[in-house]
């Protein structure tokens, strides 16, 4: 049984964290020298303020056919609407609640009956995950999953909620950051929505935001997690996921034409991100994956078309008619996945572009990491 123990730390919000023992034994990949090596899935996804209907599969998102991750970590951004009654009213866990049902239905997934029948036991053991930890700051929320055979290992979870929004402390901007240790290694997970805007000088604006969250996140625990990182630079192996907000910083009108064109790489040259990467800043040692996916934002909601993008001399997929024209800043490739540690590789870093749910699409990355064995952990 999971029994949830809050242990937030920061603004007030919901969640839980669970500690787990008495697991079944894990199974354990490339077992030698006193280390073993894990499969993580992370995935972040800005779903526009919208209520998941309760039909959405997301085993596409999470790649449930390959079947071969450990650990899943989920971010999302506006799963409300960020109106001021939803960022200074009453916490509403509906949204949160919801979208860790559908996560757990996927992930849990049985497959045909015959072969359940012939594969129970097994199955059971290799597909099953519980959650280790979950939770929400106004539209900004972390699910953290594990296989249950690997739950045993997994000690020590905590979370903590940094507001960077409204007055420099308001939920609708910041980070939630789990971790946790696993065997003898610390996990950190951090999903982040930063400052918006494409004027100059916003990209300045999140910089400010990304050492906000570094600088105040915190964890606090009792016994021996007093032992365990505080800080987020401190664990070794950290991941930071979300709605960065980064911008394309090039003319309007060449812009579109690499999109068209289809030419990454070149519309990579503007990119923000990797100009605060390339120059260390507050993203000094992050590492993040090649880009050659396109652009995750703004697509217009039910539809393939970017925003900017008219076709039918004005109307737009579904009779929708374009009233102005917005600027390049509205079409980014802002939702992404950086890494710092040794000891973690990334394998895959790709856009779902299945999913039309939101403005947004979602991205993922496949990280393979290594954990030191300590006698029993």
């Amino acid at each position: 049984m999971i029994w949830p123990r809050p242990v937030a730390t920061g603004l007030p919000c919901d969640g839980f964290v669970s500690e787990f023992s008495g697991m079944e034994k894990d199974t354990m990949h490339e077992m030698q020298n006193g280390t073993v090596k894990y499969r993580v899935f992370a995935g972040t996804w800005n779903v526009g303020g919208l209520t998941p209907p309760d039909d959405l599969e997301l085993e596409d998102w999470l790649d449930m056919k390959a079947n071969s991750y450990d650990i899943y970590v989920l971010g999302f951004q506006e799963i409300v609407y960020l109106n001021a009654r939803n960022v200074l009213g009453p916490k509403k866990r509906s949204a949160s609640v919801k979208w860790n049902s559908l996560i757990g239905d996927a992930l849990n997934k049985r497959r045909e009956e015959e072969e359940r029948a012939a594969l129970r036991r097994h199955q059971e053991q290799k597909e099953t995950f519980r959650c280790v930890a979950s939770k929400q700051m106004v539209g900004i929320f972390i699910s953290v999953w594990a296989r249950a055979a690997l739950c045993r290992h997994v000690r020590h979870p905590a979370v903590s909620c940094v507001g960077a929004g409204v007055l420099g402390r308001l939920g609708n901007k910041g980070a939630v950051s789990v971790r946790f240790l696993l065997h003898g290694t610390s996990f950190c997970f951090v999903c982040c929505h930063l400052a918006s805007g494409g004027e100059d000088g916003d990209a300045l604006l999140r910089n400010a935001d990304a050492a906000d969250i570094l600088s105040r996140t915190s964890f606090h625990g009792r016994g021996p997690e007093e032992l365990l990182p505080k800080k987020i630079l401190d664990h070794d192996r950290v991941v930071l996921l979300g709605d960065l907000n980064y911008r394309i910083a090039m003319d309007d009108s060449e812009a579109p034409q690499l999109v068209r064109a289809r030419k990454w790489s070149m519309l990579l040259e503007g990119d923000e991100l990797l100009m605060e990467l390339s120059k260390g800043r507050q993203f000094d040692g992050w590492r993040e994956g090649l880009v050659t996916f396109p652009p995750t934002y703004k697509y217009h909601r039910d539809s393939d078309q970017f925003y900017w993008c008219a076709v039918d001399g004005g109307n737009l997929a579904g009779g929708e008619r374009r009233h102005r024209a917005p600027a390049w800043s509205d079409t980014d490739t802002c939702d992404r996945i950086l890494w710092r540690g040794k000891g973690i590789k990334q394998v895959r870093y790709e856009r779902c572009g299945g999913y039309r749910l939101s403005d947004h699409r979602p991205v993922r990355a496949v990280f393979h990491a290594v954990c030191e064995v300590q006698e029993g952990c």
